[in-house]
């Protein structure tokens, strides 16, 4: 067998060389260098270690170790509904899919300290009827154990779930051989290294091929892999980009720490939508699921303040009433301030250059800060209505009916454009008691509001929901 060896390229132009270089000689780049395991013969890639077995390919044909996969016709390849797991949490299965799917690989990332082991672990220990892997290379036993007894009775806490603390994959997998479990969790990739590879754990080519050898043996195994990762300060995922590609689902855990409020949601599932997220509440005793977002996102004391609204929004298949707050004053500096929490900073920019241009309000010799909430990070372009009119309302001092919720996108001439699931937005509001909604003009022959017990307010420009709500 011929011996492995490695070498260092750059990612910009592939210049190879046999020692590592901070800027490539060929192309002049900076930080570009990776490590790749190459054979004797100079053939780059290496064949990553099999967890040994048999493989099954997905049209069901045997494959012998070391027998290559045969090419199918599309129209012999079964296509079955994808075997899932229940993880006993109502908000994880919706953000993926329906539950965790056999064979599958799932990226968490997250902030440190931000809860992603502790929403694993809290799950895990629900499974009594799965046999669970936990390999920790960032904590000891004890500290999950004390963790593990804060999150659930330790007379409660059955044997299923096995514990690890290595950051050799070669160990890891031999653990794996031993006690054939049904669920893998690696917690963090970026602790992980092979002695294939000279580099340090978390460097990109440990991490590239730690995460190809457990991807391999997620496919050949059918055993789905959980794999914990670290963002960097931008708050993209550590590590290289193909990490995201070769996984299945990347799910981010967001949420500022100095709320009780945590935020999961899928960026990329091949087995759901991306669309979907779970929120959570932070405890004392771990991670709570909240069914009703709505309530909690909702403080109740709006009554009578100016720059206060309640936008109906939707995030993924579920509508929420969020509560929208904006402070307009006057600018001590030459160039006004506009800050943004939770919500996109230019498209504000934009909504102020549309009430400057198209209603006549002069707000460009004022600072505005906006403020969503309960902490929640919301794209839904919906939101527009509301973020304009707390502005307005902060603006003139005049406070907007508690009772009154706002939904509808805003155009650059002003207009109010229509919005997606309309009816599950005014469903909502009726439910949490409001009396009024105001909606887009032209949605409103979508919508048989006879049947409704809340007034619908059908609004065409700006200047209408501005009559309506500033009154």
């Amino acid at each position: 067998m011929a011996k492995q060896k490695t070498a260092y390229f750059c990612n910009s132009c592939g210049c190879e060389e046999p020692k590592w270089f901070g800027r490539c000689p060929s192309c002049g780049e900076w930080g570009t260098c990776v490590e790749e395991v190459v054979s004797a013969d100079g053939a780059i890639g290496r064949k990553p270690k099999s967890s040994g077995g048999v493989r099954w390919s997905h049209a069901g044909v045997l494959n012998l170790p070391g027998q290559k996969e045969k090419a199918h016709r599309l129209s012999e390849i079964e296509a079955t509904e994808e075997s899932r797991y229940d993880m006993h949490d109502a908000e994880l299965n919706r953000v993926l899919g329906g539950g965790l799917v056999k064979g599958s690989m799932v990226l968490l990332g997250g902030d440190p300290g931000i809860g992603k082991s502790t929403l694993l672990l809290q799950t895990v220990l629900q499974l009594n009827d799965r046999k669970v892997l936990y390999c920790s290379g960032e904590e000891s036993a004890y500290q999950l154990k004390l963790r593990a007894n804060r999150l659930k009775p330790q007379d409660q806490q059955e044997n299923a779930l096995f514990v690890a603390c290595e950051t050799d994959l070669d160990t890891i997998f031999a653990h794996v051989a031993e006690l054939q479990p049904d669920i893998l969790i690696v917690d963090s990739i970026q602790t992980i290294a092979t002695d294939d590879l000279e580099s340090s754990a978390g460097s990109v080519g440990q991490i590239r091929e730690c995460a190809a050898r457990l991807l391999k043996f997620a496919k050949e195994s059918g055993t789905p892999v959980i794999l914990v990762g670290h963002i960097t300060k931008e708050g993209s995922l550590a590590g290289p980009k193909v990490l995201e590609h070769i996984v299945d689902t990347v799910l981010q855990f967001e949420g500022d720490q100095h709320y009780m409020y945590r935020i999961l949601r899928a960026t990329k599932n091949r087995f759901g939508s991306t669309s979907e997220l779970g929120i959570y509440e932070m405890l004392g005793t771990g991670l709570r699921q909240v069914s009703n977002p709505s309530e909690l996102l909702l403080s109740g004391c709006q009554q009578g303040l100016s720059g206060v609204t309640i936008a109906a929004a939707i995030e993924g298949l579920r509508p929420f009433l969020i509560e929208t707050q904006s402070l307009v004053s006057s600018s001590a500096y030459a160039t006004p301030m506009r800050s943004t929490t939770g919500f996109d900073g230019r498209r504000l920019n934009m909504l102020l250059a549309v009430l400057e241009k198209k209603v006549g309000f002069k707000l460009g010799q004022k600072d505005v800060f906006l403020n969503i909430a309960g902490g929640l990070r919301v794209s839904d372009p919906a939101m527009d209505l509301a973020v304009i009119s707390a502005v307005l309302s902060s603006n003139m001092d005049i406070a907007v009916d508690g009772r009154t919720c706002l939904t509808g996108e805003v155009g650059l001439s002003g207009e109010i454009r229509p919005v997606s699931r309309l009816e599950q937005r005014i469903l909502e509001a009726e439910k949490l008691g409001f009396q009024r909604i105001l909606i887009p003009d032209f949605s409103l022959k979508s919508i048989d509001h006879k049947k409704l017990n809340i007034e619908v307010c059908p609004v065409r420009r700006v200047e209408d929901a501005f009559r309506i709500v500033l009154k």
